[in-house]
């Protein structure tokens, strides 16, 4: 498949409309103070803007206050997931309803500021197709910031992706990056940020200073440890790759072991550990063989299971990038 290339140009500046997906979670209180402060924050900025409000199975009456504000609003559409599926999903669905030219989430606390908002589609329009707004600093509590430091050190060890200092819950995309991520992506047990680190398309960072927010934190622990498990394992082979060493290291140590035991039992007094126990030899020797043979198999079979995990995902293997004259 063949997608048209964005080449920057300092002199040219694109324009187009920007898809904002903000997300809704039992915001009914704050919903229409938000639609209002993005849409006359854009407006003050001349940026065409769309809002769309995905609700993410909200328990009280926030999708009702959001269908409000999309009737007396012809810029603002309101939709509602069947259940509560956290923030990546409610981006993936959001990037679905999007129609415009570039596209970007926006929490309903505007934790990541409508002034990050705009330096991104700034970005965009000099010629960028994949803008990151990443936290430079956040101020969640100590605990949970020296977690997330952690966090991504770790996964930037042993991922297949980098990512930015900080971590990052959301991007700025062209219209050309949301079809691959919309068409070619499935969008379980992953999220967008992973899948868009993994196309390339060379992402231009922007670090910002989360500020705090006033209201309680949405997000259980089982929902932060589920999005850890997800990210890490939808942009890491390393635990599956572990497994197929170690199974290969231990073969290759029962394989020396017994060796070690057949000369022991030829060449030595037969016992065990000074001890004369019948049949040690025997029973060592097989029992050490078929767990070598085990882990063996076991990390042949792993990388098989990687291998078709990697193809179910249905991610394009390359993407070749088409100049405007070949249109």
């Amino acid at each position: 498949m063949v997608f048209p290339c964005a080449e920057e140009d300092a002199d040219i500046m694109r324009t187009g409309t920007l898809s904002i997906i903000l997300q809704s979670y039992e915001s009914s209180s704050t919903l229409p103070r938000t639609t209002e402060t993005i849409l006359a924050h854009m407006d003050q900025e001349g940026i065409p803007v769309e809002v769309i409000i995905v609700d993410d199975g909200s328990r009280d009456d926030s999708f009702a206050v959001a269908r409000s504000i999309a009737r007396s609003n012809p810029r603002v559409r309101a939709y509602q997931l069947a259940r509560n599926v956290t923030t990546p999903y409610a981006q993936f669905a959001g990037m679905r309803l999007a129609n415009g030219d570039c596209v970007v989430s926006v929490p309903d606390d505007l934790q990541r500021p409508l002034s990050v908002v705009v330096a991104m589609y700034r970005a965009w329009q000099q010629g960028h197709q994949v803008v990151i707004g990443h936290r430079a600093s956040r101020n969640d509590g100590w605990l949970n910031d020296l977690f997330s430091r952690w966090y991504y050190r770790l996964m930037n060890r042993l991922s297949d992706v980098r990512f930015p200092p900080g971590g990052a819950d959301g991007f700025l995309a062209d219209r050309e990056v949301i079809d691959i991520l919309n068409q070619r992506i499935s969008p379980v047990n992953t999220s967008t940020v992973v899948e868009v680190l993994r196309l390339g398309f060379d992402p231009h960072f922007i670090p910002y200073d989360r500020p705090p927010s006033d209201r309680k934190s949405r997000w259980s622990l089982r929902k932060k440890v589920r999005l850890a498990l997800d990210t890490f394992f939808a942009s890491s082979s390393f635990p599956i790759r572990m497994i197929t060493i170690l199974g290969f290291v231990m073969a290759l140590v029962s394989f020396i072991i017994i060796v070690l035991i057949v000369i022991a039992k030829l060449f030595s007094d037969n016992t065990l550990f000074g001890l004369p126990v019948q049949g040690w030899a025997t029973s060592v020797v097989i029992t050490v063989l078929f767990n070598g043979i085990t882990l063996l198999a076991l990390g042949i079979v792993a990388e098989y299971i990687w291998r078709i995990y990697e193809e179910v995902k249905g991610r394009p293997g390359f993407i070749i990038r088409k100049n405007d004259e070949e249109e």
